[in-house]
């Protein structure tokens, strides 16, 4: 069974101008354990299909099925509690300027309700995991993009998640900045076999990191499959 399974999703929404339509009959499966990247230009309708995976964004039809749960189906409190199984990180980090790191990370866990001892131990490990120790008592405002970024990424991991959206999550940094967060999330997807599904518009990150690949193009998936096949398919194409 897939980790996640999404069936004839479409999306639209309604501006001056009339109906949009930002997605269009998405078939998608993503295994357990999966590096699965979605790549397209802007506008492609990235960005919402990975806000569709949590239900951040509500799909107009079709069906998001997420460790075996209908999402869909659920009522609000259920679709509450199953969303602590979904981490998300974003190009933006959206870290909380007026808290200390450690601060940061232990606030997902205080709104489960989560005693504050038992927070700190849990942000203290995902500190060392992340390779930030040092910074627990740093402010944002006092980090690097790079370092922002790895506090995001704790935090994301703080309730234990089995998936991992990143959404641009690399987009606003350097190459070497960029290379560095890749390979972090490359050893938390094999240490702990979290299934990640990262959100870009750069070949690289696809290249260097994800096992599977989704093309996306006007709202629609041009293409899917194993990362080497589609890559040896762009080539052919743009050869022709």
């Amino acid at each position: 069974m897939s980790e996640i399974s999404i069936k004839n999703l479409s999306k639209s929404f309604v501006d001056k101008n009339g109906e949009v339509i930002a997605l269009d009959n998405i078939n998608i499966d993503i295994e357990k354990g999966d590096i699965y990247g979605i790549i397209g230009m802007s506008g492609a309708g990235k960005s919402t299909l990975v806000r569709c995976m949590n239900y951040l964004e509500k799909p107009t039809s079709g069906t998001v099925e997420v460790a075996g749960k209908e999402l869909g189906s659920l009522k609000k409190k259920e679709l509450q509690k199953h969303r602590e199984k979904i981490g998300m990180i974003f190009q933006g980090y959206n870290l909380l300027m007026q808290k200390s790191v450690v601060e940061n990370i232990c606030f997902p866990l205080y709104i489960q309700g989560i005693k504050k001892k038992e927070a700190r131990k849990r942000a203290y490990e995902l500190l060392e995991i992340v390779g930030l120790s040092d910074k627990r008592k740093a402010y944002p405002s006092q980090l690097s993009g790079g370092q922002k970024q790895r506090v995001a990424i704790a935090r994301a991991l703080a309730a234990n998640p089995e998936i991992l959206l990143c959404d641009e999550a690399t987009s606003a940094l350097d190459p070497q900045t960029t290379a560095s967060i890749l390979e972090l999330l490359k050893d938390i997807n094999e240490k702990y076999n979290i299934t990640i599904v990262i959100i870009t518009h750069e070949m690289s990150v696809v290249k260097k990191i994800c096992t599977k690949v989704a093309v996306l193009e006007g709202g629609h998936v041009k293409k899917e499959g194993e990362v080497a096949t589609i890559f040896k398919e762009v080539i052919s194409d743009v050869g022709a």
